[in-house]
């Protein structure tokens, strides 16, 4: 693992995670991973404008294998799985008969197993769902967090710093355009709505390329060899904190952290990485189709410049946004950017202005239009 000699680590800090459960890699006995390194604000610099390894080992994985795998999990999810061939990637969800987001997870297939690595905490969720849905499929669904770990190379240089590890010409992701309201079937192509290039790693697992870098699914017990060469060549370490804080620039919301037990897939523009709007049917599709012809989710995602004056430590997850008195949503993952200052994630009514005076607890806040 990356030696967290002097760095901060998640154990010292607000996991950030709202009502969940033990994470999958406490209970795994895997040990924790670091918040920082000492300086955040550097750290940060590193992802935005280079590339920084960061250890992501704390999330949980779950493998799939078996020779059914492609066309059960296409039935049980939002993605269009059916044509995901061997080395490649997406994402999907599970969601509630009534659409809500239960789970989110990363997809990637290396021809004989299917691997999903998830937020941590929600790795027994997603098993339990997935071993209740088996009945007579031939797939093998087992908890693979204690045997693999996820590392992440961030930054627009990330997939130089790959070639270190004799990995080279992977793709930039692939992603279908949304299409507008009613639009007629078969306007989507058979294939999920995006797709990330994976290739092989030399001491096992696999590389994946993402919108902020390349993840890395590495054995545990091959992990050292993996972090000894790249930081040999010359890549820094980065802690959680930069990673967040690069994410919440991004606009990518973490189920169960930027979201809620009642929110949809549209509300946080999970549309275009994880549902495709044109496959069979899965639980929970009938809300997402008539949201999308509708065009008028309930609610929406939006990034929140708090002005740090009142406070400045950054929210909790779950701190209520006030407009006049009234709540009007909620704060998911809030952060100290480097450029930006205080930023939040959150989730907000439809028709909250944006140019709305917004209070997170005592801080004003203001919508990022």
């Amino acid at each position: 693992m990356i030696d967290i000699a002097g760095a901060v680590t998640t154990d010292a800090i607000d996991d950030q995670t709202r009502d969940q459960p033990e994470p999958a890699h406490r209970a795994a006995g895997v040990g924790p991973v670091a918040a920082h390194y000492g300086d955040p604000m550097r750290e940060q610099r590193l992802l935005a404008t280079g590339v920084g390894l960061v250890d992501r080992s704390h999330r949980g994985v779950v493998a799939v294998p078996g020779e059914e795998r492609i066309s059960w999990l296409h039935t049980l999810t939002s993605q269009h799985l059916a044509a995901l061939a061997p080395w490649q990637g997406t994402e999907l969800l599970v969601l509630s008969p009534h659409g809500h987001v239960e789970q989110h997870a990363m997809v990637a297939d290396d021809g004989e197993t299917t691997w999903l690595d998830t937020e941590p905490g929600m790795t027994e969720g997603l098993l339990s769902y997935l071993e209740k849905m088996r009945f007579f499929s031939r797939v093998d669904p087992r908890d693979a967090t204690a045997d693999h770990a996820l590392l992440s190379l961030v930054g627009p240089e990330a997939p130089a710093a790959l070639d270190t590890l004799g990995v080279t010409g992977l793709a930039a992701p692939d992603v279908v355009a949304v299409p507008g309201p009613k639009f007629r079937s078969g306007e989507m192509p058979a294939r999920p709505s995006v797709v990330y290039d994976v290739k092989p790693l030399p001491v096992g697992g696999w590389a994946r390329r993402v919108a902020l870098g390349v993840d890395l699914l590495v054995p545990r017990a091959g992990m050292d060899e993996v972090v000894a060469e790249l930081r040999g060549a010359g890549v820094p370490v980065a802690g959680l904190w930069a990673y967040e804080a690069i994410r919440v620039a991004a606009k990518r919301a973490r189920a169960g952290v930027d979201t809620d037990h009642r929110t949809i897939p549209a509300e946080v523009d999970l549309i275009a990485r994880a549902v495709h709007l044109d496959k069979g049917c899965y639980r929970g599709q009938e809300t997402v189709a008539r949201v999308h012809n509708l065009g008028k989710p309930p609610r929406r995602l939006v990034l929140l410049h708090l002005d740090g004056v009142a406070s400045d430590q950054p929210p909790v997850a779950g701190t209520p946004v006030t407009l006049d008195g009234r709540t009007v949503g909620f704060v998911g993952t809030a952060v100290q950017h480097y450029e930006l200052g205080q930023v939040a994630l959150a989730v907000l009514k439809r028709n909250t202005p944006d140019d709305a005076r917004l209070l997170v607890g005592e801080s004003a806040a203001a919508i990022d239009a």
